[in-house]
């Protein structure tokens, strides 16, 4: 989704342009794509602050629950906006860049909660050649009664050059 096209949304060119209803429009056929549970999050530059306010009231009468994150709201240049929209159970809002914590140094880097999972691909099946794909195989393997060497610390090692 581009970033314009929120704004774009926002413009009036004819007298039977509605920018309230595109924007519902908009945000409640986003609604209906979007599972419980999922969240989405557009960036925007609003020209003032009452496009921002009609933006939100939007998503709210849609169903969305959430808000706006700043980014460096201090900064000319880099601020962002960022329209956090959350389907179904309301999450927290994450904190915005630059901004002053509870013990008053700003925050310059994004705090993640979910751990990364190592060595996995987007279908949720470990990357090939890996030692989870080979213990997998193995298993699959043993499974269809076909005889297989054990399981060791040695299994999925790289074998290094001799010299």
């Amino acid at each position: 989704l581009s970033i314009s096209a929120v704004q774009w949304l926002c413009n009036a060119d004819k007298k039977s342009h509605s920018p309230p209803k595109r924007l519902y429009r908009f945000f409640s056929t986003l609604y209906t794509a979007l599972a419980r549970g999922s969240r989405a999050v557009l960036q925007l530059y609003p020209e003032n602050s009452e496009q921002l306010e009609l933006i939100t009231a939007q998503a709210m009468r849609a169903g969305f629950t959430g808000g706006m994150v700043v980014d460096y709201p201090n900064s000319a240049k880099a601020k962002k906006f960022f329209l956090c929209l959350f389907v179904g159970v309301s999450g927290t809002l994450p904190k915005g860049l630059g901004t002053k914590c509870a013990d008053g140094e700003e925050t310059y880097q994004a705090k993640f909660t979910n751990e990364r999972t190592r060595f996995r691909n987007t279908k949720g099946k470990p990357v090939k050649k890996s030692r989870d794909w080979i213990l997998e195989k193995k298993e699959r393997r043993r499974r269809q009664g076909k005889e297989v060497r054990a399981d060791t610390k040695y299994t999925g090692r790289k074998r290094r050059p001799l010299f």
